[in-house]
């Protein structure tokens, strides 16, 4: 496996958070949503944080790595370009589809853990990394359902989709959080049975529960929960880097730091 450096605490750099991510103390890293930049225009923060040292890595939300249609290479050579632009030592997106029969679902939706659904994931995994040429990382989803009949656990499937790619796995907690919550599955068995040896970095995001479901809505506070999660798995590794979600609500500056110091006070516990 290609070694990643150490990234640290960081944040998702978000147009909304243009001017507070650079003077946020504590932000290692940043991470940016791939689909909403183009390589030739980055943003002038963006490429301010680059020259500074400041690690930048793309995360993708529309591959559709876990579809069955043919994979999207025009989005792939994008996130490419993109990575390369960044001078980015990863890029990433998740274990899921989010397109089919010419709808796109808006989502990220969860696949049903069949070896048929792995081949197809696998087969696209690789096309994807040929085109990439740096460590790729998949992610694993928050859902609100599961598929029936699920031949493999969320687990074993994250593993041998590793063991046949090499793929690295990034870890989101809330995630975890949400679906223990939701669906009834437990993050403390599923830290002990995937390969953390593969691990890229972690995510951590805050939610709220409607109506009896819990929402992952990056636009609420991190939930302790999900701070003990994230404490649940540095018990077994030492992250090489973890990043604080926010999509909406956007707190003030001392709101965001404050998480941010929570966040690095578990990591460095």
């Amino acid at each position: 496996m290609a070694e990643l450096p150490r990234f640290g605490v960081g944040i998702g750099w978000r147009p909304e958070l243009d001017l507070s991510v650079p003077r946020l103390p504590g932000v290692d890293w940043v991470e940016v949503v791939a689909e909403n930049l183009q390589p030739g225009a980055l943003p002038a923060s963006l490429t301010a944080l680059r020259d500074r040292g400041v690690p930048v890595l793309p995360h993708a939300v529309s591959l559709s790595l876990g579809g069955a249609e043919e994979l999207d290479t025009r989005r792939v050579e994008h996130l490419a370009e993109l990575t390369a632009a960044l001078g980015a030592p990863v890029a990433s997106d998740h274990v899921c589809f989010v397109r089919a029969g010419g709808l796109d679902s808006g989502h990220l939706m969860p696949l049903p853990r069949t070896r048929e659904a792995l081949d197809v994931l696998v087969d696209n995994v690789k096309l994807a990394q040929s085109i990439l040429g740096v460590p790729f990382a998949l992610e694993n989803i928050a859902a609100l359902l599961e598929w029936p009949d699920p031949e493999l656990s969320e687990a074993r499937f994250l593993t041998e989709l590793t063991d046949r790619t090499g793929c690295l796995l990034i870890v989101d907690v809330a995630n975890l959080y949400a679906n223990a919550r939701n669906l009834g599955s437990d993050p403390v068995s599923f830290l002990d049975e995937i390969p953390l040896d593969r691990l890229a970095y972690v995510h951590v995001a805050g939610g709220e529960e409607h109506h009896g479901v819990y929402h992952d809505t990056h636009a609420h506070a991190v939930p302790p929960q999900v701070l003990d999660l994230l404490g649940e798995l540095r018990s077994r590794v030492d992250p090489p880097g973890v990043l604080l979600e926010r999509d909406d609500a956007y707190p003030t500056d001392a709101e965001l730091a404050a998480e941010l110091a929570a966040i690095r006070a578990v990591v460095d516990a």
